[in-house]
């Protein structure tokens, strides 16, 4: 399913018009990425809980050249499903 797919599906459950709710998500989303660009996370209760976490540095070896790397510490964006989500989606959307 594409953005726009989602946003016409959304529209038709909620009752309002596509525009709308183009407008709507992209508040949305855009709240939760400044939220995230501040480290907060951000849990949806019956679907799950996004966070920031911090990956530190490490070594990694180029397969290719076999040379060793120094991979600086960076920040990532993980997504932990809500336990009821992750079974529905487990057993073919039967809880």
């Amino acid at each position: 399913m594409n953005n726009k797919e989602f946003v016409a599906e959304l529209s038709r459950k909620m009752g309002y018009k596509s525009d709308l709710t183009q407008k709507l998500m992209l508040n949305v989303v855009n709240a939760m990425g400044d939220g995230f660009m501040e480290g907060d996370s951000l849990q949806v209760s019956n679907f799950g809980t996004f966070e920031v976490k911090k990956k530190l540095e490490r070594v990694m070896v180029n397969p290719t050249t076999g040379l060793r790397m120094l991979v600086p510490p960076k920040l990532v964006l993980a997504f932990k499903p809500h336990s009821a989500l992750k079974g529905k989606v487990k057993n073919g959307g039967e809880e």
